[in-house]
């Protein structure tokens, strides 16, 4: 009796056991099922959308929700080897200036008269005006290859460019050289009957002045601006029609891996929307 009173006592275990009647699965259907409510809405509100809607508001509602697309704008402008250039009205404007928006979309204003002339819009009765002028005669089909004309968010513009055989000013002034001349006054002939309001921009090269010249870019591509709005008037363009002449020397290159190009040298007008 002694020995079983100095046993220790041993501790009592209580076991628990719980019963689960099912396995849980978890919530992941519900999502799946939420998922396929909503592509079912959106099928049905498309549907209802295509019905009641016309062929106009739908076409609006895909160009609304098009991707923008950014062009590169390096490539030279007009470098096609036919009249103008190669350039189409509804080419992107490759030269980097505002006055370009790069888009292929562009709004026509109906005719001053109160409608549109003919379906022809004023871009393209523009350009074949300009058209019809330069193939008039022989020395203005050769002066042709000079004219770039694009279409710009503002309206068309139709540049007017050097090259190595051909200068629109005299070297360093705002003189208009004789070609020069002739070609504004095909120009201010085909657009004179327009009554589109007009802008002119002068471009210059980077070539810099020659040391104890007093002269720069900035006051040379302003004042050819001017000197080509003086002929343009001169040619039958009503003074009231000018909006605004500038000049850019040469902060908007037309070829801006050679600064130097002499096609830099440009005359831009714009006949405005």
């Amino acid at each position: 009796m002694a020995k079983a009173a100095d046993e220790p006592v041993r501790p009592i275990i209580v076991k628990k056991i719980t019963v689960v009647a099912a396995g849980h699965h978890g919530g992941a259907w519900k999502v799946a099922y939420a998922d396929f409510v909503t592509a079912m809405m959106a099928f049905f509100l498309l549907l209802w959308i295509l019905g009641a809607t016309t062929e106009k508001q739908r076409k609006g509602i895909a160009d609304y929700f098009s991707p923008t697309l950014v062009k590169n704008r390096s490539a030279q402008s007009g470098s096609g080897t036919g009249l103008l250039g190669g350039s189409s009205l509804t080419d992107q404007d490759k030269l980097p200036h505002p006055g370009g928006s790069g888009t292929k979309s562009i709004t026509i204003p109906r005719d001053a008269t109160g409608g549109p002339k003919s379906g022809a819009t004023r871009s393209q009765r523009a350009r074949q005006q300009v058209e019809k002028k330069l193939q008039s005669t022989e020395r203005l089909r050769k002066l042709a290859k000079q004219v770039r004309m694009v279409d710009t968010s503002e309206g068309v513009r139709i540049d007017l460019v050097d090259d190595a055989n051909f200068s629109m000013f005299r070297v360093g002034t705002t003189i208009l050289t004789t070609p020069a001349d002739d070609l504004l006054a095909a120009l201010g002939q085909a657009l004179g009957p327009d009554t589109g309001g007009l802008t002119i921009r002068g471009h210059t090269d980077a070539l810099p002045y020659r040391p104890g010249i007093a002269g720069n870019n900035w006051s040379l591509s302003a004042g050819r601006a001017e000197a080509t709005r003086q002929a343009l008037m001169h040619d039958g363009i009503a003074e009231a029609r000018f909006r605004r002449i500038e000049g850019v020397a040469d902060r908007e290159l037309l070829i801006p891996k050679d600064p130097h190009d002499p096609r830099n040298r440009r005359i831009s007008i714009t006949l405005l929307n």
